[in-house]
């Protein structure tokens, strides 16, 4: 290769890596607040029943997963965002973050909701367990067996000019069993 060429080479290379220069003065960026992106996790459905006294126990713990119809349970659900500029700007404008837990009923009897839960973030505050409690008979589930997952909306913030959902996850796959009350 010769002088001529690589050179020719080089100009080649930089004319494609830089884009299209309108002005002298031109500054911009397309990326300077950065992107925000957030983690669903530890999504969890739980009684609050304690354990049984003896004699009326069956095995030596009680399944949180199984509760009775008319015993307290608590839906739960961790979001971890992103620490960038636009995720501190986000936080720190109070933006809704609301968690649509979905119980859905798995066969003919058992039925079919949606719960909701809403938090609003806080400033450099960037981790949130977000809580739904319920009895599953006052919330009109039915017994049986109920596939749970959650849908989140962040946004819009309490900012008078935040007027848009920004962004949406889903998790899933936690079991749930209602059985009739004795």
């Amino acid at each position: 290769m010769t002088i001529a060429t690589a050179k020719a080479a080089m100009m080649a290379a930089s004319a494609d890596a830089q884009p299209e220069q309108y002005t002298e003065t031109e500054t911009y960026s397309r990326n300077i607040l950065g992107p925000v992106w957030f983690e669903l996790s530890k999504l969890s459905v739980r009684g609050t029943a304690g354990l049984p006294t003896p004699p009326d126990f069956v095995a030596p713990d009680q399944s949180a997963y199984i509760v009775a119809e008319d015993e307290k349970f608590v839906a739960s659900l961790n979001i971890k965002f992103n620490k960038s500029p636009l995720s501190s700007l986000l936080m720190c404008l109070g933006s809704t973050v609301t968690v649509n837990f979905h119980f859905e009923g798995q066969g003919r009897k058992a039925t079919e909701l949606d719960l909701s839960a809403s938090i609003v973030t806080v400033k450099d505050q960037y981790e949130y367990i977000v809580t739904l409690s319920g009895i599953p008979n006052e919330e009109g589930m039915t017994p049986g067996l109920y596939e749970v997952s959650a849908t989140v909306e962040v946004g819009p913030a309490e900012h008078k000019c935040s007027q848009f959902v920004l962004g949406y996850g889903y998790i899933s796959e936690v079991l749930l069993q209602v059985y009739p009350a004795l």
